[in-house]
């Protein structure tokens, strides 16, 4: 594994990437953006689903937000996948980095329950969304303080 971290570390892009004055704060710049992406579709889903807004109808809100937290995981997955490389060694190393993919797989993890208990459904079931909307309020949430925490440890 260390072996496969260093090479890519030591790949034409990682370099090309700690090396250059703009790649680097773009690919950033575009993990923040779909994280916002992400994080902006995923809130008022799930307050949706918790029971705010009880008066707006689910189906738009899971139609549109759905597919912008989706666009937004891919963009944030591509470009953390790119900064990653820059310090693979480091990251992979990180407790901080570790327990952030580990909160992050879990988030997928609960959308994508969420998604297969719902599919084809009638009538949405307040018992079915409710505990995943909050866990995944939670789960998003400790993954933007786990990351931010990565620049500081």
């Amino acid at each position: 594994m260390e072996s496969w971290l260093t090479a890519l570390e030591a790949s034409a892009l990682a370099t090309a990437l700690r090396n250059s004055v703009w790649l680097y704060p773009l690919v950033n710049a575009g993990h923040i953006l779909g994280v916002a992406l992400l994080v902006g579709g995923i809130v008022p889903l799930d307050l949706r689903l918790l029971g705010l807004w009880r008066n707006l109808p689910l189906a738009p809100f899971w139609q549109v937000l759905r597919i912008t937290s989706a666009t937004g995981l891919v963009v944030a997955a591509v470009c953390g996948t790119l900064l990653f490389s820059t310090r693979a060694t480091e990251y992979a190393a990180s407790p901080w980095f570790q327990a952030k993919m580990l909160v992050v797989l879990l988030a997928v993890t609960n959308a994508l329950w969420l998604a297969w208990c719902t599919r084809g459904s009638g009538p949405w079931k307040a018992d079915v969304a409710r505990l995943p909307a909050a866990i995944s309020l939670l789960a998003w949430g400790v993954a933007l303080g786990l990351g931010r925490l990565l620049g500081y440890f």
